[in-house]
């Protein structure tokens, strides 16, 4: 029987260009609204206008562009109701995760949570926005992963642009780090004590403070956008 693998060494066109337009959405590049005119992000990103459209077909999936009547693509603006519901999603599936991780906790477990939060620690410190969020997305991956909750983790990663998106607000607010590595330092004391109770209590009350900066940014958002309309 043949070797049917595939060797791969790097990325394709297409994903290079579906990792810079995602970024340059997530970390504002681009704003909710913008249109996304195909010949202009040709000539910006340096591919065809097959990739790009392909790119766009699948940045709406994400739930990251939306196609418009007489406009065509632009990115997609950010809807307080459904913001609200990704983040009551995201308190349910991590408490219920961080709960588990905790019930399910070893030590080798929680030296790799606690390096990765190094990681997003040292990031925010550089101020190094890509960072933080590469290495937040790592650190939510091992700890469903060490909860042994796969189906939970598939359906935020389904989420996971908009969460970005979302993420990517909230990071820049003053005072975030310090907020944040507070709350993230309480859930990781948590789950090393294997108190599967408190563990979920510090995820819930960190999902509820960064739905409340995101909610606010996008308010402030609107009220920029309204006034220079």
């Amino acid at each position: 029987m043949s070797n049917l693998k595939i060797e791969r060494t790097a990325k394709t066109l297409r994903e290079l260009t579906l990792d810079k337009l995602r970024s340059a959405i997530v970390q504002g590049y681009f704003r909710p609204g913008d249109r996304l005119v195909e010949r202009t992000l040709c000539d910006e990103l340096g591919v065809s206008r097959t990739v790009v459209r392909e790119v766009l077909r699948h940045l709406e999936t994400e739930g990251l562009v939306e196609t418009v009547a007489r406009q065509g693509p632009i990115v997609a603006r950010l809807d307080p109701a459904q913001v609200g519901e990704i983040y009551e999603l995201r308190s349910l599936l991590e408490a219920n995760a961080a709960r588990a991780c905790a019930e399910r906790a070893t030590p080798a477990l929680v030296n790799e949570l606690r390096a990765i939060r190094k990681t997003v620690e040292d990031a925010f410190q550089q101020d190094d926005w890509p960072s933080v969020l590469e290495c937040t997305e790592r650190f939510y991956e091992a700890m469903f992963d060490g909860a042994g909750k796969q189906v939970s983790l598939a359906v935020v990663k389904s989420l996971n642009a908009r969460i970005n998106r979302l993420r990517a607000l909230t990071i820049a607010v003053p005072g975030r780090r310090d907020e944040s590595n507070r709350e993230m330092n309480v859930l990781l004391d948590a789950i090393e004590r294997r108190d599967g109770e408190a563990a979920a209590a510090a995820s819930a009350a960190h999902i509820r403070r960064t739905s409340e900066l995101a909610l606010h940014a996008l308010e402030q958002q609107q009220d920029q956008a309204a006034s220079s309309a």
